[in-house]
Formats: structure tokens, C-alpha cells, sequence
């Protein structure tokens, strides 16, 4: 059952078995298939399904404007997400020695840039929307992406992004860390656009913790309906099965768009 958290305008639940409907994933509702007992948290700025098992998030969605993105500079003040609950979701100190011991960088799945000029930019720094994500990668073909998003987004569109690990391989153990919990071994990104016709322009990224930091993003470039295949999660759950192929079967939907 979903309760109203009126003085945070947040909904948390566990995951429904039906499409959850927000702004955030664009007319074709959120993705199905994580785990039924998952916390939903819905912000101004995302709505992510956290697993607590993992601790993770197993997918996060959000919108970037022209209107959220180049804002003045903003910091990195790691907290708790206090919507979910302590024996759920990881603490600061969980991290502690992370990238010495295992390299890996606290990577945000909402980047705190594309919502740098909104009020709610620190809502990107709540560990529920952060893993441990190889410093290569984070600071390689990930913030490479996400450059590119905006950069599209500076064109005057607006872009969907939904985003989540894959637990394909045992990776690392964070050092520190006082609660079990699995890091992933990759991540995906599907990215798209919604014409006002309902038209989608899609491309999906998938890349591994292993990726090097001077990988091409576009070289990570899958089907949307590969990474439903490899996630288990139905990204864009109500899109009607005539525009599937179009857009979940195909390479290169915004690839123009993104650089590529």
C-alpha cells in the first residue's frame, strides 16, 4: 500500500505489480519486473525502485530539461536516503575506503549535473541513488553519456533516462560496509525521447565495471530489448506492441543525437 509523505511531496511503496505512472518514465509508465518487495521513492527530480536485498536501486528514471541542467556548481554531501529504511539502503560510512581497496567511485545513477539548476539537486545525493561504480567507468564512457544527454537537452529536447545495474558476475564487497549488500558487474541506460504523438526515439548502453576509461560509449550501444533480456525489467512496459520493434529491436534510435 503506498502512503503520502506530505512534507517531502514522496511516495514510498513496495513495488506495484501494475505499471507505475510518473512523469519521470515518460507516457508509456515506469519499468516492471523488480522485486515485489522493492521501496518505490518518488521525487520532483526521480522515481527509483530500490532492492533490499542489493541495497541498489534496480532501475532509476528521470526527465532532463533545458530547464534542469547548467546550474551553478553544486557539492557532494553523501546521506542516507531517510525514506527508505536504515536496514535497506547503505550509510556514508558503508563507503569508507571503497576506493582504495576496491576503486570505486560513489557513481550517481541521476547525475547531480542534469538537475543542478532545480531546488532539488541534492535529492541526487541520497545513496539510494548512488553504487559503487569502478572509477574507470565512472569517470570514462559513464560521465561521457551523460555530457552527451545534456548536450542534446541543450538543443531544446527533452530527454527520458532510465537507468540500473546488472548482476551478471561477482564484482567486490564494499570494505567497510556493516550490511550485506551486492554491487553490480554492469550498468545499463536506455535513453529516449516522446514526441507528442507518442513516438519514441530509443537508444540502450550497457557497460561493464571492467570498461576502460577510455572506452566510447557508443561501442556500448544495445537493444532496449537486450536489456530487458539481460535485467529482467520491461523498461517501457505500455508501449503498444506495433512500435516495439521500432524501438526496442533496433541499434542507433538517437544515435545522431548522442554523439554517435
Amino acid at each position: 500500500m503506498k502512503r503520502l509523505l506530505l512534507a517531502c511531496l514522496t511516495l514510498t511503496a513496495s513495488l506495484p505489480a501494475y505499471a507505475l505512472s510518473s512523469s519521470h518514465c515518460g507516457s508509456y509508465q515506469c519499468p516492471t519486473g523488480a522485486a515485489n518487495n522493492n521501496d518505490v521513492v518518488n521525487r520532483s527530480i526521480y522515481v527509483l525502485s530500490n532492492n533490499r536485498t542489493t541495497k541498489f536501486a534496480d532501475w532509476v528514471a528521470y526527465k532532463v530539461t533545458p530547464q534542469t541542467i547548467d546550474g551553478p556548481s553544486r557539492s557532494r554531501s553523501w546521506k542516507a536516503d531517510p525514506l527508505i529504511a536504515s536496514q535497506y539502503t547503505l550509510e556514508p560510512d558503508d563507503y569508507q575506503d571503497a576506493h582504495a581497496v576496491i576503486h570505486t567511485d560513489r557513481g550517481h545513477q541521476v547525475p547531480l549535473a542534469s538537475f543542478s539548476n532545480t531546488n532539488a539537486w541534492a535529492d541526487t545525493n541520497y545513496l539510494s541513488n548512488i553504487t559503487p561504480q569502478a572509477s574507470n567507468l565512472n569517470q570514462g564512457p559513464w560521465v561521457k553519456l551523460e555530457n552527451k544527454v545534456r548536450d542534446y537537452v541543450r538543443t531544446g529536447a527533452n530527454v527520458y533516462v532510465v537507468t540500473g545495474p546488472l548482476y551478471e558476475y561477482a564484482y567486490a564487497t564494499l570494505p567497510m560496509a556493516d550490511e550485506t549488500h551486492q554491487i553490480p558487474s554492469a550498468y545499463f541506460k536506455a535513453v529516449f525521447t516522446i514526441s507528442n504523438a507518442g513516438w519514441v526515439n530509443a537508444s540502450g548502453f550497457i557497460m561493464e565495471q571492467s570498461s576502460s576509461r577510455y572506452d566510447s560509449y557508443c561501442g556500448k550501444e544495445v537493444t532496449i530489448n537486450e536489456i530487458e533480456q539481460r535485467t529482467g525489467l520491461n523498461i517501457m512496459p505500455t508501449l503498444p506492441s506495433y512500435k516495439e520493434y521500432a524501438v526496442e529491436d533496433r541499434i542507433g534510435g538517437l544515435t545522431n543525437e548522442l554523439g554517435c
